[in-house]
């Protein structure tokens, strides 16, 4: 008797099940019937003539046949997903689309440098661009959302994704010209100029707090904003002071003249810009998209920074292109 072929829905359909543990979850994922779900899993594990799922279990566990099948169900649908990939977009001439996701420091200067630079290397590429913060561009990455985005590296593991750094950023403090106090003393508590924070849902919000933490710095939480143009306008006022980075203070260019820029007090720290992929997206592209931000990074936002604030010399800088 012949076997029936497997059909590639039963397997993406079991990949998910294995994932998510539920046959509902899965409904709610694919936008599939249960009753839908249900038989192409049974197909599948008919198809096989073995018993993929220990339907006793919730959340629903893998046999130990479909523990070992599922690890080759998923290097395939990764192949098959790369294949795609490289016939959309293998080559540089022959891309076809680009979702790219980018942090608002090189929204102003670099984004619209980079997209001519690419729409002349990719002259068939269809071309989107999203601003959102780190976290909202890791996440849309990790659902496929997008190809490729710009970010910076979280404090806390990610997976599925392949990075490629591309700037130290040093975090450094802003302050506004009528403070004339001590710089160490701004981290004293009985400081009367107050702290103006970064969002804690952000990234950058988060990379802070956890440096003040290993400092045992702790200062009243009395502003919180997601803005780096409302924070950095609020010092420029003489509301407080703020913990920023160097391009994103950079990106705010129109409020220097009422600030002062000074080094963290302290041991220093920063944060690593990265150019993120999915582990599907083709290496020619990422390369030639990671290689003309670093260039254009350096000329639009480290150069120009740096020729103005010579302390940032040693610690503001691209990070090199490993060989191949």
């Amino acid at each position: 008797m012949t076997k029936k072929s497997l059909s590639l829905r039963w397997l993406e359909v079991f990949q998910l099940i294995s994932k998510l543990g539920s046959i509902q979850k899965v409904s709610a994922e694919t936008g599939l019937s249960i009753s839908t779900v249900s038989n192409h899993l049974r197909s599948l594990e008919k198809a096989l003539d073995v018993d993929l799922v220990d339907h006793s279990r919730r959340p629903m566990g893998l046999t130990p046949a479909g523990t070992v099948f599922s690890r080759h169900v998923h290097e395939g649908l990764m192949a098959l997903k790369r294949g795609e990939a490289e016939l959309r977009s293998g080559s540089w001439q022959h891309a076809t689309d680009l979702r790219l996701g980018l942090i608002d420091d090189f929204d102003s200067r670099v984004a619209p440098e980079l997209f001519r630079h690419l729409s002349a290397s990719l002259p068939r590429c269809n071309f989107r661009h999203f601003t959102r913060p780190s976290h909202e561009i890791l996440d849309k990455l990790q659902s496929q959302k997008l190809d490729a985005g710009v970010a910076t590296r979280p404090p806390d593991h990610f997976e599925g994704l392949m990075e490629f750094p591309l700037l130290r950023d040093p975090f450094i403090i802003i302050l506004p010209p009528s403070y004339d106090g001590q710089v160490e003393d701004l981290t004293k508590s009985e400081n009367t100029l107050p702290l103006l924070r970064y969002s804690r849902d952000h990234t950058i919000g988060k990379l802070i707090e956890i440096q003040l933490t290993r400092s045992k710095i702790n200062l009243p939480n009395r502003f919180e904003l997601e803005c780096n143009q409302s924070i950095i306008g609020l010092v420029a006022g003489g509301s407080g002071w703020t913990i920023t980075t160097a391009a994103s203070y950079y990106r705010a260019r129109r409020f220097h003249e009422n600030t002062r820029a000074l080094p963290f007090p302290g041991k220093s720290f920063a944060r690593t810009v990265s150019l993120f992929t999915t582990n599907v997206y083709p290496s020619t592209t990422t390369r030639l998209i990671h290689n003309t931000l670093q260039n254009l990074i350096q000329q639009h936002v480290t150069e120009p920074m740096i020729s103005r604030f010579t302390w940032l010399n040693d610690d503001f800088r691209t990070i090199p292109t490993p060989p191949e």
